[in-house]
């Protein structure tokens, strides 16, 4: 939510994370013998520390981020970390991007298969959300909600871990 909220304040919207967690979709942490899909909502908790919570994926994201600008927010998900990441910031436009809590790939092992109620889905609990700013030819720059403004990691490892991840991201299409 935090990174959302980034990315719309950017763009003119006044709006916090908070206001943005009490309206994201929320699905069920587990529910008949099946986990909550993260590509339909927030999965399970976030305000209580004793209740299963996971994260959400760029769909639920996009559709928040439609509800504040509806013909602004644009899902780059699927596409080349170039054409994704890359183009957005040469237009000066900052990018929602999940990625990993350690910027870099994961073994497999960090990953498990979750059985939802529209299949089979990835996910990992150290999955994170930033905000991409900036980059040069050995680094990728971003704010980062469990961090702070302006971090840099290594680029191949970033773009690595944006990649096992599934190629998710969200940006700003113009001004609002």
């Amino acid at each position: 939510m935090t990174s959302l909220a980034m990315l719309l304040q950017q763009a003119g919207v006044s709006v916090d994370k908070m206001e943005l967690a009490r309206n994201i979709h929320h699905v069920p942490y587990r529910q008949n013998q099946r986990f909550g899909n993260p590509h339909e909502g927030f999965v399970g908790s976030m305000e209580h520390l004793h209740e299963h919570g996971y994260g959400v994926y760029h769909e639920p994201l996009a559709r928040l981020g439609r509800d504040y600008l509806p013909e602004a927010v644009v899902d780059l998900s699927g596409k080349s970390f170039d054409d994704a990441v890359l183009a957005q910031l040469q237009k000066g436009k900052p990018v929602v991007v999940i990625t990993n809590a350690h910027f870099r790939p994961l073994s497999e092992h960090a990953f498990q298969y979750w059985r939802t109620d529209a299949g089979t889905v990835k996910i990992t609990y150290q999955e994170h959300a930033v905000l991409v700013t900036g980059y040069d030819q050995n680094h990728i720059v971003f704010n980062d909600p469990l961090g702070k403004k302006n971090t840099a990691a290594d680029r191949k490892a970033f773009i690595k871990s944006w990649e096992q991840m599934g190629r998710q991201a969200i940006s700003i299409q113009h001004s609002a």
